[in-house]
């Protein structure tokens, strides 16, 4: 299977934009690609200034919403507690099924929220990725708290085996400050890994969100290793 896992150090970090982005990058370049958020809930909340993501997804993927995300609830909770208050348990075979289904086409897989979150009672976000077998890239914020919070879950990935193509931090601005900047190096540092930007995008465009994924090192970041060796 070709693709990347586009996982975040939390929720609303922007991982579904940045998701959009490659999408709409590999598409412009001709990258057959395909977009898979699994499970997708807090379809009850008001989207603001961006669709729903199963939508923003399709638009970048050329695919209808429903084939994006197979699964999708109402309530802004945990994909394992919506599943349990709708009455719907959620299948981890089933998930990854899902996913190989595509495996003949370039696959951006959105996870949901952060590594551990939990999509069934004994199976996380992380666990579908280790499945899957696609390189994670992380979406995290620029601002304060980034550093704990995105080598904690570098930390989380590689503890089995996930290989971290890159970080991106986003949205990045045009005049980044003294810690954004400080930011970005010391996670490069000490993370030991590519920390790129995404900067503000100018709503869901296609062209907008094609624009500013070509900045991104996609081609570089297919090419890496799934899984990194384990040590003796």
């Amino acid at each position: 299977m070709r693709g990347l896992f586009v996982t975040g150090t939390g929720t609303g970090v922007g991982k579904t934009v940045l998701s959009a982005a490659l999408l709409a990058a590999m598409r412009a370049a001709g990258e057959p690609v395909r977009a898979y958020k699994p499970v997708l809930t807090g379809l009850e909340e008001p989207s603001g200034e961006w669709p729903p993501d199963h939508e923003l997804l399709a638009g970048a993927a050329g695919m209808s919403p429903e084939e994006v995300a197979p699964l999708r609830f109402a309530p802004a909770v945990s994909p394992h507690l919506a599943a349990t208050l709708a009455g719907r348990p959620i299948d981890p075979d089933a998930l990854i099924a899902r996913a190989r289904e595509e495996s003949s086409r370039t696959l951006i897989v959105e996870g949901v929220g952060g590594l551990l979150v939990p999509l069934a009672n004994d199976f996380t976000v992380r666990d579908l990725a280790v499945a899957l077998a696609l390189p994670i890239v992380i979406a995290a914020a620029p601002g304060l708290g980034t550093i704990n919070h995105t080598l904690l879950t570098i930390e989380a990935a590689r503890s089995v085996g996930l290989a971290v193509a890159a970080v991106v931090l986003t949205p990045w601005p045009e005049r980044p400050s003294e810690m954004e900047r400080s930011n970005r190096e010391t996670i490069e540092r000490m993370g030991m890994i590519e920390v790129a930007t995404l900067g503000e995008i100018a709503g869901a465009g296609i062209s907008a969100l094609a624009d500013a994924g070509a900045h991104l090192s996609w081609r570089d970041w297919l090419s890496r290793p799934s899984f990194v060796p384990s040590g003796p």
